[in-house]
């Protein structure tokens, strides 16, 4: 039997309360129809290999619900590539909660509908300019600005539920911090929160932001989120950008806070990981992957990389971090309050 979203809930709070993950990265596949310049996902030889069933998410998902009720982010490559994507949340969503990162462009207001109807919990389009130039260039796709607002537009409009959310996502690179501000009221307009991650050594070779000061992005984002009530990233996460980008946050809790599933059932501890699994979700246990994911250590020493992924899941285990994720969590925060 489905459970319904308290049950979900104190899932997710039992996880947590056993030290057992509570976030997993499932890629439903490696192919993407986009050519961004900071990602080789779309020239992965994983592209090439097979993907898992709908029949399979099903049974996986159910022995993951041993473990408690996870935060599942349905990625890629591009997700809804996938012309049984409402299939896969379904089944996802019967004991977890799915969210899905996209860059948008195949979204349609009837899509969006289906998705949220299956169980969807949150979406996160991927937008990191508030120009249209910049992020058709940057992304390797003309006309992708304009599919992905109106991505926003179509899951902002279809939300069946309050606790059902819609995320504009952007990438910290080295020229856009001067966009977050315009991206945040561009979000705001499309009833949408926003989010921002930096990307890092894993994805872009970049070892340092060069153009920012050493200490200024974590205080400037931190005003930007006082400002706006629609800027959700977690200020626990968001203060430790500097660090990030300037020798990493050390300390990671890759395999024992999330990890990963690719297209195929193998487990990593984290997607960056992902060919060196540990383990497999359709060969072992639920036992026997935690155990194998804590077995594991090599990630604690690893600061390549302050991922959403890894910084909101890892603001979970400090304590003003986890104080301010608890209404997002435990409320049904769908839509951000209004600007003014």
């Amino acid at each position: 039997m489905a459970r319904t979203a308290i049950q979900k809930k104190l899932h997710l709070a039992r996880a947590w309360a056993s030290r057992h993950p509570v976030w997993c990265a499932w890629q439903v596949n490696y192919r993407c129809n986009f050519r961004c310049a900071f990602c080789n996902y779309w020239i992965d030889p994983m592209g090439d290999q097979p993907e898992l069933s709908t029949a399979d998410f099903r049974a996986g998902s159910r022995k993951l619900s041993e473990l408690g009720a996870l935060l599942i982010s349905l990625a890629g490559g591009e997700p809804l590539i996938r012309p049984d994507i409402v299939e896969i949340v379904d089944a996802v969503a019967e004991w977890h909660f799915p969210f899905i990162t996209t860059n948008g462009w195949f979204s349609t207001p009837e899509l969006a509908e289906d998705l949220f109807a299956a169980g969807l919990w949150g979406i996160s389009v991927s937008l990191d300019y508030a120009d249209a130039e910049r992020h058709d260039r940057r992304r390797g796709m003309p006309g992708a600005f304009d599919r992905a607002l109106a991505a926003i537009e179509h899951f902002s409009a279809a939300r069946k539920y309050k606790w059902q959310r819609v995320n504009w996502m952007a990438v910290l690179m080295e020229d856009n911090l001067d966009q977050i501000e315009p991206m945040l009221k561009l979000a705001a307009e499309r009833g949408a929160y926003f989010m921002v991650q930096p990307y890092s050594v894993r994805k872009t070779g970049a070892k340092r932001f060069q153009h920012l000061d050493d200490d200024g992005v974590s205080r400037h984002l931190l005003d930007l989120r006082r400002k706006y009530p629609n800027f959700l990233s977690n200020p626990y996460f968001l203060s430790r950008f500097d660090a990030a980008l300037n020798g990493g946050v050390p300390g990671c809790r890759a395999g024992r806070g999330f990890f990963s599933i690719d297209s195929t059932g193998d487990i990593a501890v984290c997607v960056e990981e992902r060919a060196h699994p540990v383990a497999n979700l359709y060969q072992h246990s639920a036992l026997q992957i935690v155990q194998r994911l804590r077995n594991d250590k090599a990630p604690r020493k690893c600061t390549a990389c302050w991922y959403n992924c890894r910084g909101e899941i890892e603001s979970l285990y400090d304590p003003w971090g986890l104080t301010k994720s608890l209404p997002t969590l435990l409320f049904d925060r769908g839509r951000p309050r209004d600007m003014t």
